[in-house]
């Protein structure tokens, strides 16, 4: 029995093609890939004689020891942890709805899961912020204020959200912008803090923000440094 993680993997769309290539190989056979932008502060990109940069965000369900013979070809492959690599990380999955669905995402029949467990000693979290489209700027002001390195936007829309408006008093079926922010265990709480007070439910963002432990990392070495 081993456990099950989604894999998130964010590069620079140009290279995406090698990342899915070096996946396809080995074996990961379900992917969910969407576009996404980067959100470094536009006067670091003048600084550098840089533009801002189109992202390919990859989803993909993975087994722990799937995950580090991964892990260990992004590094020596596709040397990841170089600068502009890119970044991939494992978070780990509590349920998936019913037997065919995990079937389908692991294209195996044979599959058994261990058993849940409660997770200790995380160093990161993957921070998820859902807000009004237009407002990537007001929300990542807010979490660098509070030591957050950057961010991966992905445009989307929420459905099917109606009752759920009624308690949150914010249009969930609007267009979005998912903003996820990997950072350190101990600067989670003051950025979930920061965004929700300058861009939360009573600003114009109407943010929503939760988290979850990213239980391991790759391309996060020079930050860590």
């Amino acid at each position: 029995m081993s456990k099950l993680y989604l894999m998130v993997t964010i590069v620079d769309r140009k290279i995406g093609k090698r990342y899915l290539k070096l996946y396809k190989e080995n074996e990961h056979h379900v992917m969910f890939t969407s576009l996404g932008s980067g959100t470094a502060a536009s006067d670091v990109l003048n600084y550098l004689g840089l533009e801002a940069t189109e992202k390919l965000v990859i989803f993909s369900v993975q087994e722990d020891g799937s995950w580090y013979h991964t892990k260990k070809q992004l590094q020596s492959n596709l040397r990841i942890d170089a600068p502009g690599g890119g970044i991939a990380f494992i978070v780990p999955l509590s349920s998936i709805g019913g037997k065919k669905a995990l079937q389908f995402l692991l294209a195996k029949e044979d599959y058994q899961k261990e058993e849940e467990s409660t997770l200790k000693d995380t160093v990161h979290e993957l921070i998820i912020v859902i807000a009004n489209q237009g407002n990537i700027e007001l929300v990542m002001d807010a979490a660098r204020e509070a030591g957050a390195y950057g961010g991966t936007v992905i445009h989307a829309r929420g459905t099917g959200m109606e009752k759920a408006e009624k308690f949150m008093g914010v249009s969930l079926a609007a267009e979005k912008e998912m903003i996820f922010i990997v950072a350190k265990k101990e600067q989670k709480n003051n950025i979930m803090k920061a965004i929700m007070e300058k861009a939360g439910p009573e600003s114009h963002a109407k943010s929503i923000v939760f988290s979850l432990p990213v239980t391991d990392t790759a391309g996060l070495r020079l930050i860590e440094d």
